[in-house]
């Protein structure tokens, strides 16, 4: 009877077991849906999706930053009492960001694309072109013979390789804009759905635009179904099938990138500390001075003893050292990757040009509202809906063009782009997390941000809001014949240059000391005004996982 019990009990044990097993296994979801078991992929018009789509690719040029945690802000010493980067925690979202500074030949490629599809001598065009180039001006000094670097340094193959400077921020951003679209035309193209060399037979108004291409895609390069190049005629956008079912690549198919930008400042403060090399908790709270490791500006490795780490003012009337051993090897910029990059494997970091960040200058940075993806600077747009229901994509009619408080008139969109207009109560009612298009200075221009806010009479904010910083207003006109009114602000009650219109920059550059080499150390200036120390490089956001291999990495 025993035997038998036990056998029963061994039985039972063994019947549950294989239960417990099947109702464990996971079902493939490969080639049906999870939602509704339905078949994907199916000729008679399932929903089409590539199970075997790769994660995202690594835009030329970019490094992958893994995100995380860290101290933002310095806690080092403070002997100039700026009191403008208290110490804050912030997570960061992986994301990309480019290895090197953008340098004079990849600006130059972006001027030579707008001179042959926007040519400056035709005035229609010229504005676009002018708008681009940087200011080569700002190497002069009054008091300095530096002739050589005005004519030569962004144009003389010597200074190839060496960062861009004379560009604005709003520049910057207009780079990065047109950046995306070449890499996504060429990405499109080399998957065999646009035209073989379309790219160099566009005309103005006919130009390739991501977002036009994911919304409108039949008005991509201007509409047109086709063009000729040698002679021969071909498809300009080809349809990936012959009837009605996914016709055009979207962003379900991950083949397009997401947009090259300018780093937030707190991504790129994360970046040039590079924590992924170290596991000390003091490194963790904030204790990192450099993108290298020490409290030192020289090596200590016994191959390079005594060598400096990064391009920077050494003391006054030293921008290099003594000639020889103990030079650093530029006096003014120097060529990318000179110096031995941080853990992300970013160079120049630290020094050489200090660098444009997408934020808003304000002097504090409010944790207290956000400690995630911290940026201030959001103008939420939307696309343009004509009266026919379809998107407006811009026309050579239709071009915004901006004069900026220095005189300088620039393109803000460019013919085939989708018009952007600011977005309104259809997307902010009833919502929480935003009311409003323009949120440059959320909780610091109304009343609630301050204990002892006081407005300034009239002097209000485009959307009718008192400003809370006191700042020179200027006004600068183009009438129809291109000639400029320059209403300057010469109000002797102003009492910062605080405004909407200013941009953090970061690092330290050539021309200052190693104090500003520290990533805490912010500044600010003017978004459409340029000078000899400030360049800039591009980033982009990573989208799926955090790592990149999709899984969290072990010992």
């Amino acid at each position: 009877m025993l035997r038998k019990n036990l056998a029963l009990k061994l039985f039972v044990t063994v019947i549950a077991a294989s239960l417990l097993v099947g109702c464990n296994k996971t079902r493939d979801y490969k080639n049906s849906s999870r939602a509704t078991g339905w078949k994907m992929n199916a000729k008679e018009g399932g929903f089409q999706y590539d199970p075997k789509a790769k994660e995202q690719e690594t835009g030329p040029g970019l490094v992958f930053v893994e995100g995380g945690t860290f101290t933002m802000g310095r806690v080092q010493d403070d002997p100039m009492h700026d009191w403008n980067n208290s110490p804050n925690q912030q997570h960061v979202q992986s994301f990309y960001m480019d290895e090197t500074e953008v340098t004079n030949l990849m600006y130059l490629e972006y001027l030579d694309w707008l001179k042959k599809v926007f040519p400056p001598s035709d005035e229609n065009y010229r504005k676009i072109y002018e708008g681009a180039v940087p200011d080569t001006l700002v190497w002069r000094n009054r008091l300095g013979f530096n002739e050589v670097m005005t004519n030569n340094y962004l144009r003389h193959p010597a200074y190839s390789e060496y960062p861009v400077v004379g560009v604005s921020w709003i520049q910057a951003v207009e780079f990065s804009n047109w950046r995306t679209d070449r890499v996504n035309e060429a990405a499109l193209e080399s998957a065999g759905i646009t035209a073989r060399n379309a790219r160099y037979d566009v005309k103005p108004g006919e130009t390739f635009s991501t977002e036009t291409y994911l919304n409108a895609p039949t008005l991509t390069y201007g509409g047109n179904d086709s063009i000729t190049r040698g002679g021969k005629k071909s498809e300009a956008i080809a349809k990936r099938s012959k009837d009605s079912t996914n016709l055009y690549i979207g962003r379900k198919d991950g083949i397009l990138l997401p947009a090259y930008r300018l780093p937030t400042e707190t991504e790129w403060e994360y970046a040039a500390l590079g924590l992924v090399g170290l596991r000390n908790y003091n490194v963790y709270r904030g204790k990192k001075k450099y993108p290298w490791e020490g409290q030192y500006t020289r090596s200590g490795k016994r191959r390079s003893r005594g060598d400096q780490l990064a391009n920077f003012k050494q003391g006054d009337g030293d921008y290099g050292g003594i000639a020889g051993w103990s030079d650093d090897g530029a006096d003014i910029t120097a060529e990318v990757k000179s110096y031995e990059p941080n853990d992300f494997g970013l160079y120049d970091m630290a020094g050489n040009v200090a660098e444009w960040v997408a934020d808003v200058y304000r002097p504090i940075v409010d944790d207290e509202f956000n400690d995630f993806n911290y940026y201030r600077g959001n103008v939420y747009t939307k696309n343009a809906i004509g009266e026919d229901g379809k998107v407006k994509v811009v026309t050579m009619d239709s071009i915004v063009f901006d004069t900026l408080s220095n005189g300088k008139i620039v393109a803000r969109n460019l013919p085939g782009e989708i018009l952007q207009v600011p977005v309104d109560e259809n997307e902010t009612y009833l919502r929480t997390n935003f009311s409003k298009s323009d949120n440059r200075d959320y909780r610091d221009g109304d009343k609630s941000s301050s204990r002892y806010y006081q407005s300034f009479a009239d002097d209000e904010s485009s959307d009718g809001t008192h400003r809370m910083y006191n700042s020179p207003i200027q006004k600068v006109y183009a009438d129809s014949l291109g000639e400029l009114d320059r209403q300057y602000d010469k109000s002797s009650n102003r009492t910062t240059l605080i405004n909407n219109e200013v941009r953090v920059y970061k690092g330290g550059s050539w021309r200052d000391r190693d104090y500003w080499l520290d990533p805490a150390q912010r500044r600010y200036f003017p978004q459409d005004m340029a000078t000899d120390y400030i360049g800039f490089r591009c980033a982009m956001s990573r989208v799926g996982s955090k790592s990149k291999k999709g899984k969290r990495p072990r010992n």
